[in-house]
């Protein structure tokens, strides 16, 4: 998997999608870091809402959510 960066909505963000979502697939989440936290969204509604994690809590997420 490789990341890549999603289209732009005019956020300070730089959100990411994994390599493995099309433009043409009607669901993707999206990821951002900020200096604090991680943020999650749903691409499809880019300004709706999104869930925040602490680097720590996200990085402890990864590896479970690798193996399903």
């Amino acid at each position: 998997m490789t990341l890549k960066p999603s289209g732009g909505n005019g956020s300070a963000l730089a959100w990411i999608k994994s390599s493995y979502s099309t433009d043409e697939g009607p669901d993707c989440v999206e990821v951002a870091t900020a200096s604090d936290s991680v943020l999650i969204r749903d691409s499809k509604i880019p300004d709706g809402p999104r869930l925040t994690f602490t680097p720590t809590t996200w990085a402890d997420f990864l590896p479970y959510a690798s193996r399903h």
